[in-house]
């Protein structure tokens, strides 16, 4: 076979970014988080389907904790072509626990938009959030972006802005993808459609690092590939003397790693915290 990519072939690429295949139970544990999101979207207080853009799919759910706070900003993951932020409402109880509010972002999905589209329709949402958080209890002068797998890349990409709003106080991306170029020579690119230039520019690791504080945070137990991503992100920015954690959770695959957000002892919702100040 032909090796495409540090010496694998194609289809050795393809299942080293297959997370749903990784994981055997993966479709049990999604059916488990869509049943503890639709309890959390009935919550009291939540607001379903802001819009903050013209796509179908440019909406917030927004979860308000019981006092004015700062603001998390969700980016659901699904390698950019799958799964909705109604996916992902459970993550909102660990946070709101620890007095943050919560913005679960929708965006539009491969391939009816591009990643540079995708990319600037997050930014967009931030900066929504910006200007209306005041008028749900958010403090938009304390946001911190955070996402997972393909969500984890459009926070550092969020995060990397020249323009990310001064109120953005740190990130927190989970199990990311910040070097597109095994993206791009895999199936993941068939909708994607992702051209060498578009590498350049749209792989975090290859862009001017945000000064900001993040945490790069993976499960220990996730495809080889998947750690290698973060482990070379979260060193890049500590060659560059930028400020934030690396945050390997043990025994935690790309799936089972989000119960550690969605419970006020989790690793993830105590990381958000402390970014959040």
């Amino acid at each position: 076979m032909t090796a495409v990519y540090k010496g694998i072939s194609r289809t050795e690429l393809d299942a080293a970014y297959n997370n749903s295949l990784a994981v055997a139970n993966s479709t049990e544990l999604m059916a488990g988080f869509d049943e503890l999101s639709a309890q959390t979207r009935r919550m009291p207080g939540a607001r379903i389907g802001l819009r903050y853009g013209p796509k179908p799919r440019s909406l917030i759910d927004y979860f308000p904790a019981a006092h004015p706070g700062p603001v998390v900003v969700f980016i659901h993951g699904g390698y950019w072509q799958a799964r909705a932020k109604e996916n992902f409402s459970f993550l909102a109880n660990g946070l709101m626990a620890h007095g943050l509010h919560v913005a679960m972002v929708g965006y539009t999905l491969a391939p009816d938009a591009s990643l540079a589209q995708i990319v600037e329709e997050v930014r967009t949402s931030i900066d929504w959030l910006a200007a209306h958080a005041a008028g749900f209890g958010g403090d938009a002068q304390r946001m911190v972006v955070s996402g997972w797998s393909a969500g984890g890349h459009l926070t550092a990409m969020c995060m990397a802005h020249p323009d990310v709003h001064p109120g953005v106080v740190g990130g927190l991306a989970i199990s990311g993808i910040y070097d597109l170029e095994p993206v791009r020579l895999s199936y993941l690119n068939d909708k994607l459609a992702l051209a060498a230039d578009d590498v350049k520019l749209l792989s975090p690791i290859m862009l001017p690092l945000s000064p900001k504080p993040m945490v790069i945070a993976y499960g220990a137990s996730e495809l080889p590939e998947l750690q290698a991503q973060s482990q070379a992100f979260f060193a890049a920015r500590q060659v560059a003397g930028l400020p934030g954690e690396l945050l390997a959770l043990t025994g935690l695959n790309h799936f089972t790693i989000l119960p550690e957000m969605a419970h006020a002892g989790g690793a993830l919702a105590v990381a958000a915290k402390q970014l959040a100040g």
